[in-house]
């Protein structure tokens, strides 16, 4: 079955996509990805969207020339049709406007009221319709009192207070290695949009999302933030090891480093065994996870002067016998080109007639549907290749904006 032909869970829904960067991009490419027709707003004046410049990695044209898709923009950006809007301007608002009386949702991430001038906001739009769905994401949201700050996935996980977790226990904070706080917004944004869908398909009535970068990462504080909230002591930084389980770190092995996950007193048992560490289980020090927890420093010592002279497939076969879970450090490439990747489709290659190549290779996505499967219908675009189609397809007069 064609892309085309295929049943998507989304299929017939229109989405506005006012939004830039990473956090509204990865919210629209999921639904993208689900079988809406995503517009892609983009402002001539700057060339499009922010991260089309963020090399230094693009593909490259049929002439070896570097083209507008940077790595970083096609990571987000799939399934999206793109149409140059300037809108400051009168035709560019009203461009906008036709596009949102036929849109189910909308969604922008400027900062809050920075839409209202264009006549263009959540309040306006929802006034002339009613039934749409409205989503904003900003650093901090449409209240309080750092309102009007701007936001970054850095600001976001340095006041949300993840990169005070993050990093060795001597070393200084860290963030994480990627924009995971864009990212996980983008992916609360995708679920608050099905839910408020939901309840415009049960009752008629659109709503107005607001959602800020930093609500979102102190969410995802999870077991960390609940852990201050129950005791009042600040978690502490421990590099690779967890607050509540212990051994569950990186430690060293001939090659390196694998990952040892021991989940509870059973597994630990047979992982001593397994190393020739029999009395370990029976050390009233180390018999329950709250004892090693309390005698974490020197298990970890205990633990890695047995374990750093063997070599890693030695170590996870060993563990893997005995069913404790245990594990690589991948290296990107590594991950990417696993056996495991390959059988779950990790990497897709989506065809495209502006690149050398002829495709591009993209990270996949990983929701597996028994009846309605993901599809990658269109690669990434080109800035402002589909405004005239756009324009016929929704009945827009072909004016320059």
């Amino acid at each position: 079955m064609a892309a085309s032909d295929t049943p998507t869970a989304l299929g017939g829904l229109v989405v506005l996509d006012l939004s830039r960067i990473l956090a509204g991009p990865t919210a629209t490419q999921l639904l993208g990805d689900l079988g809406a027709t995503v517009i892609k707003v983009e402002n001539p004046k700057t060339g499009g969207d922010d991260t089309r410049g963020w090399g230094p990695n693009y593909a490259l044209d049929r002439d070896g020339n570097r083209t507008d898709l940077s790595a970083y923009f096609m990571a987000a950006n799939r399934n999206k049709l793109s149409i140059s809007v300037d809108l400051s301007t009168e035709q560019g608002q009203e461009t906008v406007k036709h596009l949102a009386a036929r849109a189910d949702v909308v969604i922008e991430n400027y900062k809050p009221g920075g839409l209202d001038k264009y006549g263009l906001d959540h309040a306006t739009l929802l006034k002339a319709h009613p039934e749409l769905v409205y989503c904003s994401i900003s650093g901090f949201g449409q209240t309080g009192p750092n309102r009007d700050q701007p936001g970054y996935d850095l600001m976001a996980q340095g006041y949300g207070g993840i990169m005070s977790l993050t990093g060795a226990p001597d070393g200084p904070p860290m963030k994480v290695g990627v924009g995971i706080a864009d990212v996980m917004c983008g992916m609360y944004a995708a679920i608050g949009i099905l839910a408020a869908l939901r309840h415009r398909d049960a009752t008629g009535e659109g709503q107005h999302i607001d959602l800020a970068l930093v609500d979102a990462q102190m969410a995802w504080l999870i077991n960390e933030g609940t852990n201050f909230l129950t005791s009042g002591k600040l978690p502490e930084r421990r590099g690779n090891a967890h607050p509540n389980i212990v051994p569950y770190d990186a430690f060293p092995c001939a090659e390196g480093h694998f990952l040892l996950a021991v989940g509870n007193d059973a597994q630990f048992a047979r992982f001593c065994d397994a190393f020739g560490l029999g009395e370990l289980p029976a050390d009233p020090d180390y018999t329950t996870n709250l004892a090693r927890i309390e005698n974490r420093v020197r298990l970890t010592e205990i633990l890695s002067e047995a374990l750093a002279p063997l070599p890693r497939d030695e170590i996870l076969a060993r563990c893997h016998r005995v069913k404790v879970p245990a594990g690589p450090i991948h290296t990107v490439e590594e991950a990417l080109t696993s056996d495991q990747a390959e059988a779950r489709n990790a990497v897709v290659s989506v065809e495209t007639a502006d690149t050398a190549k002829g495709t591009v290779s993209l990270l996949g996505n990983p929701l597996k549907f028994s009846r309605t499967p993901v599809t990658y219908r269109r690669p990434p675009p080109r800035f402002g290749q589909d405004t005239g189609m756009v324009r016929e397809m929704f009945g827009i007069k072909p004016k320059a904006d």
